[in-house]
């Protein structure tokens, strides 16, 4: 399926993740199942794929290639895609964009280079986006990490960013910083090109949605893809006591999710899937491990108390 010309990045974008068998090798068979499930949830505007997710880091050009061709084939006739570009290098980062495009997304995800850690200036972020660009004609989400990692975008820099690389469309915002959001939602939004807010503080999802963004697109979708659109459309209609009681159901995994060491959000994700029956195995890549039993009998409580998982029989409800 060819990609959607006219997509621009809003709305409920769940990140899926990326089965392995035991020899790590990639389970296109429960990708594709798993793609499935997620895509026949109402209220979606797409997916991505390629992205912290899908454990982007430990995939080789050619796997993320594959991953998009087999994303598309499972589901592209049913939404648009957006692949994440992780590229250290802004050369790697406008090849991995030509594949994207291609090979029919709508739409690319970039992550922040990691030598950013060590000291950016606004003319490497410019650059870096423009090398992407020129390579692609599809929008842009920009990824925008805590200042306090060396890897996110200060205001000024965002805004020339966005002045200067016009595809850039969205942000993906993981700031960690309510002041900041607040400040990327009046300002961005309702700029004389307006970009649009996709939030990722899924950890604090409702708080995040009441400022106003115009969407979200978060990994813990690839769990809950329903109660993430219910809980948008509920912010977004104003039905506050709808959103606190949705809240109440996703706050228990939020917890155990996105606690620490947040590197495992994705494998403890992973479980939680296993445990619903729609994973046969929670396999992760080097250098991630997987976690101990006490942790996913946390997961185990914390499904209990989303009503997503009995706590007698063990079974999945709804």
């Amino acid at each position: 399926m060819a990609r959607r010309h006219d997509y621009r990045p809003h709305g409920v974008i769940p990140a899926v993740l990326l089965p392995f068998h035991d020899d790590l090798s990639i389970d296109e068979a429960s990708f594709r199942s798993h793609l499935a499930d997620v895509a026949a949830t109402p209220g979606l505007s797409a997916i991505t794929i390629n992205a912290h997710s899908t454990e982007v880091a430990s995939c080789s050009f050619d796997e993320q290639r594959r991953v998009l061709d087999v994303a598309l084939d499972a589901i592209g006739d049913r939404m648009p895609l957006v692949n994440g570009i992780w590229a250290d290098g802004s050369l790697q980062a406008a090849e991995i964009a030509r594949m994207a495009t291609a090979g029919g997304a709508s739409a690319l995800l970039v992550f922040p280079p990691a030598p950013f850690t060590l000291g950016q200036s606004a003319d490497m972020v410019v650059e870096h986006f423009k090398r992407i660009a020129d390579a692609s004609d599809l929008p842009i989400i920009a990824f925008q990490y805590p200042l306090a990692t060396g890897q996110g975008y200060p205001r000024d820099t965002l805004m020339r960013l966005i002045a200067e690389v016009p595809s850039v469309a969205a942000i993906k915002d993981w700031c960690a910083n309510v002041q900041q959001h607040e400040m990327h939602v009046r300002v961005l939004q309702s700029a004389a090109r307006p970009v649009n807010v996709l939030t990722t503080h899924s950890a604090w999802l409702l708080s995040s949605l009441v400022l106003g963004c115009n969407g979200l697109l978060s990994g813990s979708g690839s769990v809950i893809p329903d109660l993430q659109a219910q809980l948008f459309e509920a912010v977004r209609s104003n039905d506050l006591a709808r959103a606190r009681a949705l809240n109440d159901r996703i706050h228990p995994l939020a917890s155990v999710f996105y606690a620490e060491p947040w590197v495992d959000m994705h494998n403890r994700m992973k479980e939680a899937l296993v445990l619903l029956g729609r994973l046969p195995r929670a396999v992760v890549r080097p250098p991630l491990v997987k976690i101990r039993a006490p942790e996913i009998e946390r997961i185990r409580g914390a499904l209990v108390q989303a009503g997503l998982l009995d706590g007698a029989t063990g079974r999945p409800l709804g």
